[in-house]
């Protein structure tokens, strides 16, 4: 009797647990998640976001491909099919080359410059100590301050009448010379960017094993041997990372050097963008469309093979 009444106990907990359980495997709500009314929207809700992508981006873009083979301009009432002419302009003009050649040279002396400091930064500030903590917001500083508003800094600063040479009691023409001015401009650009440079190497180094470190320090090596044949190579995705955004930004720059040089003296500053500016000021707005389709061509010649070469250097290393 008693085995009985045990029996029939367990029977009735069993069915009293498979009862409660049933509603949950019914389709109630899980525990920790919300209804699904909770989380679902119409599909409508993402027409504004959508609409502002389409109007200020995509059909733009998608225009810079058909105006450079009209005749858009000021001087013409209505937009006619023109071809290839707006190219055979532009290359005839003489100055396509040349700005290809001032974009080039800018975008890999900012690059250089950029990366040159942001790394030197990096390993200068890369103990988290209060003084590196505050130094790091100092020189991140000017990334956070409008491009265009540093070029008018430092032009008043190297102007001929300006505090640098009232300082340095010369009377040096800083931005009067069509050798070295490009390279002062570029110099300009990579202490704008140099804060973010340093950031992500700075990532970069933390994100190094202490062990490897230590190994190293044990296999007898200094500093410079530690950083050549350790942190250097560990910071691959780093250096490909700001190389490449260092190169296609400074090709597409236009802010510090129209706020410095304004494409001067004599045409030496005078970049794609400067160029465009300035046959759009013209009112020969096909041509400067053209102008901008063959910098989105160089940018992507150049973007291109940068980027699987650093890919497989980081595989090398």
């Amino acid at each position: 009797m008693a085995d009985t009444a045990i029996h029939t106990r367990k029977r009735k907990d069993k069915h009293k647990n498979r009862h409660n359980s049933a509603p949950t495997r019914g389709g109630s709500q899980r525990v920790g998640r919300l209804p699904r009314a909770a989380v679902h929207h119409p599909w409508w809700f993402a027409l504004p976001a959508i609409a502002v992508f389409a109007g200020f981006f995509l059909v733009p873009n998608l225009l810079n491909f058909y105006y450079p083979f009209t005749n858009w301009s000021s001087y013409h009432a209505d937009i006619g099919f023109t071809g290839l002419d707006n190219f055979r302009t532009i290359a005839d003009d003489g100055t396509l080359l040349r700005a290809i050649r001032t974009t080039l040279l800018y975008a890999l002396l900012a690059a250089l410059f950029q990366n040159g400091f942001g790394l030197v930064l990096a390993l200068l500030l890369e103990a988290d100590t209060r003084f590196n903590r505050f130094f790091r917001a100092v020189f991140f500083l000017p990334v956070l301050i409008s491009a265009l508003a540093t070029g008018y800094v430092f032009q008043a600063l190297l102007d001929q009448d300006g505090a640098v040479n009232s300082v340095l009691g010369t009377d040096i023409p800083w931005l009067g010379s069509t050798t070295w001015t490009l390279v002062l401009v570029t110099v300009i650009h990579g202490w704008k960017w140099m804060g973010l440079s340093m950031l992500i190497y700075l990532a970069g180094l933390k994100g190094i094993p202490g062990e490897m470190l230590e190994a190293a320090k044990c296999d007898g090596a200094g500093p410079w041997r530690t950083f050549w044949s350790v942190r250097w190579p560990m910071l691959a995705p780093a250096v490909t990372f700001n190389v490449t955004t260092a190169l296609i930004g400074s090709m597409n720059t236009f802010d510090i050097v129209q706020a410095t040089t304004g494409g001067g003296p004599a045409a030496s500053t005078e970049v794609f963008n400067i160029y465009m500016f300035r046959i759009f000021g013209q009112g020969l707005y096909a041509q400067a469309s053209a102008m901008s389709l063959v910098l989105f061509l160089v940018v992507v010649a150049v973007a291109i093979p940068l980027v699987v070469g650093l890919r497989r250097r980081e595989q090398l290393l």
